[in-house]
């Protein structure tokens, strides 16, 4: 389940991809860009602390879909400067750092248990507001292609990040190959997350 609020951001998600998307080595497109959302997603962290959400975007109508997967937190995140996408203060929350989930910790160990144990993204959104909580159906689907019973060994930290399409992500003995421009079809048979029949992601045990 995660947990959300009816909040305020200013400035607001896509502002912040807006202005860190054309500094990518992986983007295609104009340098000044009006972003379209085509979908979203999100993983829990057990500790609930840090948020990690996948928004999927389109810079053209008939351009690629860029995958960039954020991380929010309540502080900076140690050694993680060259990832910060930026900061924006949150109504509820105030001020978060917002990163490239890419060079996240939290973020690789919940990819790599979505992928590797068949899981999916968080089931259940739940709405935080005045009080009160309602239930909201994620906005997209996501799967691994995993088996349930797969041993998933501990991520502790990104020792490396090779940023590209795809990106690489080395953590510990586990590598995440990062699809920044979503292909078409899968194009490998290692464990998977599927957006449909297109990936995402693969994760290896190394």
């Amino acid at each position: 389940m995660a947990l959300l609020h009816r909040a305020e951001l200013t400035p607001g998600k896509l502002d912040l991809l807006t202005s860190w998307l054309p500094s990518r080595p992986w983007y295609a497109g104009p340098q000044a860009p009006s972003l379209t959302r085509v979908g979203a997603f999100r993983f829990d962290d057990p500790a609930g602390a840090v948020g990690v959400e996948t928004i999927l975007v389109q810079a053209d109508p008939d351009g690629p879909i860029f995958q960039t997967p954020l991380t929010y937190r309540d502080a900076p995140l140690a050694g993680a400067e060259t990832f910060l996408v930026g900061t924006t203060e949150h109504s509820v929350l105030g001020n978060r750092w917002v990163y490239d989930a890419a060079g996240d910790p939290v973020y690789a160990a919940a990819l790599a248990e979505a992928v590797l144990t068949g899981g999916t993204q968080a089931a259940e959104e739940v709405l935080a507001a005045d009080g009160t909580t309602t239930a909201r159906t994620p906005l997209m689907s996501v799967r691994g292609t995993g088996s349930r019973s797969a041993p998933v060994p501990p991520v502790r930290a990104v020792t490396s990040v090779a940023d590209g399409d795809p990106t690489v992500i080395s953590a510990g003995s586990v590598l995440v190959t990062l699809y920044r421009v979503v292909p078409a079809t899968a194009i490998s048979e290692a464990p998977s997350l599927l957006w449909g029949s297109r990936p995402l992601a693969l994760v290896r045990v190394i």
